[in-house]
Order: C-alpha cells, then sequence, then structure tokens
C-alpha cells in the first residue's frame, strides 16, 4: 500500500476511471510559527470507486480532519494529489457536499429556505427546486417542518436538515466529519439507519470521518484505520455490516458472528497506538 519517496517521484501519475475518486501520496505538513512543523499526514492513498462508502477511524490527531478537508478542497496538500472522476480537485466545488459535526446551519433561515440555498444559488427555476426540496425532507422525515427555523429544531433534527442541504446539490461525494458525534445515543442509532439509507437510495460516494468504533463498522463497507501523526494509513477492513444494514434494525446487525470480533481487534489496535502517543509525550517533557 505504501511506497518509498523514490518509488513516487520515479513513477507517472496514476489514472483513474472516469467514475470515481483518487486519494494519491497524500503529504501534508504544517509549518509553525516558531518555524517548526508539524507533519499531519505521510504518503495516504485511497481509491474508490463510484458508490463506495468509506469510514475513517483512527486515534486523535492522526489527520482523519485534515484529510477531509483536502478531499473537498478547503486545504491545499503539500505533496500528492486528489482527483476525482478525472480531474484534479483544486478547492471547494458543489460536486463534493460537506456534512459537519454541527449542522452549520443558516439559523435565520427556515428548514426549507436552508435546503434550497443550493439550488437557489444555482438559478434552478423555483419550481424544480421547491420540488426537489420537499422530496428530501420528505426523504429524512422532515416534510412537517419545512417553515420551521432551525433553532426551534433538535440536533438530530438539524443533522437531517444538513444531509437534505448536502444532497440537494447533488454532489458526487458526500463528506461527513463526526456528524452524528454530538447526538444522544438513540438518535444516533436513527440517524445511522438514514445514512445508510440514503447512501442506498442515492448511490453517493461516502467518506465519514468517527471516533466510534461500532459507527465505523456499521457505517463502512470499507473502514480505514489511521495511524497516529504522521496520519498514514495503518489497516484497511471489507465488510458486510453495511450492506446488512440498509432498511434492518441495527441491533440485530450487531449480533453478526464476525461483528464482536472486529470491534475487538480494531479496538485493541487503537488502544497500542493511544498508548504509543502517551509515552511519546511522556519522554519529552
Amino acid at each position: 500500500m505504501f511506497s518509498t519517496p523514490g518509488d513516487r517521484w520515479n513513477r507517472p501519475p496514476r489514472e483513474i476511471s472516469v467514475s470515481g475518486l483518487l486519494i494519491e501520496d497524500l503529504s501534508m505538513r504544517f509549518e509553525l510559527p516558531n518555524g517548526g512543523s508539524v507533519q499531519a499526514l505521510k504518503n495516504v492513498t485511497l481509491e474508490l470507486k463510484s458508490g463506495e462508502l468509506m469510514s475513517v477511524l483512527g486515534p486523535s490527531g492522526c489527520g482523519k480532519t485534515t484529510l477531509l478537508n483536502i478531499v473537498a478542497g478547503f486545504l491545499a496538500p503539500t505533496e500528492g494529489r486528489v482527483v476525482l472522476n478525472g480531474h484534479d480537485v483544486i478547492g471547494p466545488a458543489p460536486e463534493r457536499g460537506m456534512v459537519f459535526q454541527q449542522g452549520a446551519l443558516f439559523e435565520w433561515m427556515s428548514v426549507r429556505k436552508n435546503v434550497s440555498f443550493g439550488p437557489d444559488m444555482k438559478g434552478m427555476p423555483r419550481s424544480e427546486s421547491d420540488g426537489k426540496v420537499n422530496h428530501l425532507l420528505d426523504v429524512v422525515g422532515l416534510g412537517d417542518f419545512k417553515e420551521k427555523m432551525v433553532y426551534e429544531l433538535s440536533g438530530g433534527m438539524q443533522q437531517r436538515v444538513a444531509l437534505a442541504r448536502c444532497l440537494a446539490n447533488d454532489p458526487d461525494v458526500i463528506l461527513m466529519d463526526e456528524p452524528l458525534g454530538a447526538l444522544d445515543a438513540l438518535t444516533r442509532e436513527k440517524m445511522q439507519s438514514l445514512v445508510l439509507d440514503l447512501w442506498k437510495e442515492t448511490g453517493k460516494t461516502i467518506i465519514l470521518i468517527t471516533h466510534s468504533v461500532e459507527e465505523a463498522l456499521l457505517l463502512g463497507e470499507r473502514l480505514v484505520v489511521m495511524a497516529p501523526r504522521p496520519g498514514r494509513i495503518h489497516k484497511e477492513y471489507r465488510l458486510p455490516f453495511a450492506e446488512l444494514g440498509v432498511g434492518a434494525d441495527l441491533r440485530e446487525v450487531k449480533k453478526h458472528p464476525d461483528y464482536a470480533s472486529t470491534r475487538e481487534e480494531i479496538l485493541s489496535m487503537i488502544w497500542e497506538m493511544e498508548e504509543e502517543i502517551m509515552g511519546r509525550a511522556e519522554t519529552s517533557e
């Protein structure tokens, strides 16, 4: 999976199909005001086919959010490239939608106006936009809340609005940064089911960042575990649980014979990484 620096510079750029996402030899170094630097990512390579659902897991500070922000176009990598549908990513664009941990909604707007914001900015005709917004709000279970103000909604309902607003732009890739982390356990489970249903219904490519091993198992047909700084791919799994969870009771999915053993394997892996990080911190003091 990894390449040496010499290999990296001597080979031609990899070709990718017009319907996929390529993250190739991505590295990110942040320069510090005191003249030092932090290597957040190093030689990260991933390739996703259109319609794949991937969860990304790892200890705090391993570069998960940095990776997502580079794919979104919010950050330019120090080295490497991101290619979507045959074109280099050089900045934010509607083809990549982002759902944040906090909904990042316009609180002074109604639910309907939040979801219609993207289509309105594109100049979509009102009749077409209204039909699309109404459909998406019905899909996420908010059809009766169109005219409510965002601040009147619960956290779970606000995240449903954020999902609908993202889908309204019809992105090729949906990027989710801890989107369910602030929700209570019951609401989080319902939202996990919704994410799986939307994935299957829309066929979108989804990358989801999470700190929850259980959530990563349930919401990733591919699960990537990242190693601590510099962030890099430690291990990748291909799992059946996301497919099994579509339209099903997720508590039943957790009874799958491989679920518990995979969870314990990944928990042990991350625990060892956290201990390594703590050991580094103690040594540096």
